[in-house]
């Protein structure tokens, strides 16, 4: 019989999930009865396992910071929108992050860019990488601030660590000298090394111009497109027509009522 003294053992080393399981083996004694000590063992030991892993997952989407709780089930694969379901398929298996490539989702405003992106983070995350996601006018204000508090190295050094970083938002503001900079660091630390996720409005085409200084623009192009998996949305925004059945099916269930 399990004693008081070691429960409170139990729960000073925070082994939680252990001590819920044997509460449960004591507590229904008829249904562990037929069980060897090795597999009411094994259940024990793999209920802690289960609960450390489930924490580690939690920490790690904080950490990610998606801007949406987005899955890759719930993309929409509408002929429209110029997606291949196989490619998704392919990215799902998370073979691009140990590659060390990188993706570029590119459409107009609302068509899911930004969805994806956090779908397949959290994809990512799920599959014990670590994620982090930056609207990139923002990480240029947070690297501007980290350079006159003197903890840019340190910023820069967390980044290039992670394992995949979600750049939304790219050609969305025009970009200083100190942000082309700062954005050369980010991708050099991480070519070859990490994977990068860049969902933006601006066709790849026009990339060279936005980010200007021909020398600067180069080494970014070199270092994100010519190992990229590349997604091109079309369609209507999904904003815009969800508002417009939402808006429909508001009418009707108005009229509904008036009748």
């Amino acid at each position: 019989m399990i004693t008081n003294q070691t429960i409170d053992k139990l729960n000073r080393m925070k082994l939680y999930g252990m001590l819920e399981v044997i509460r449960e083996q004591i507590n229904k004694p008829g249904v562990f009865s037929e069980l060897s000590f090795e597999e009411r063992l094994g259940l024990i030991i793999d209920a802690e396992w289960m609960r450390r892993e489930n924490n580690r997952m939690k920490r790690r989407l904080l950490e990610a910071k998606l801007r949406q709780e987005a899955v890759l089930e719930d993309i929409d694969f509408h002929a429209s929108r110029n997606l291949s379901r196989g490619q998704i398929m392919q990215l799902a298996s998370c073979q691009w992050i140990r590659e060390k490539r990188n993706i570029i989702l590119e459409g107009a405003t609302g068509t899911g860019k930004t969805f994806i992106a956090c779908a397949l983070g959290n994809k990512a995350v799920r599959e014990n990488f670590s994620v982090r996601y930056f609207r990139l006018p923002r990480l240029f204000e947070e690297l501007r601030v980290a350079r006159i508090e003197g903890s840019y190295s340190k910023v820069l050094g967390k980044i290039a660590k992670t394992d995949v970083i979600i750049l939304d938002d790219w050609g969305l503001v025009p970009m200083s000298s100190e942000s082309r900079r700062d954005l050369l660091e980010i991708l050099e630390d991480r070519f070859d090394l990490r994977s990068t996720i860049i969902a933006t409005q601006l066709p790849e085409a026009q990339w060279y111009t936005y980010i200007g200084e021909s020398t600067i623009a180069d080494s970014i192009l070199d270092r994100v497109i010519h190992n990229a998996y590349r997604i091109k949305l079309k369609g209507e925004s999904i904003r815009k027509v969800r508002h417009s059945v939402d808006g429909n099916i508001k009418e009707i269930c108005e009229e509904e009522k008036r009748k």
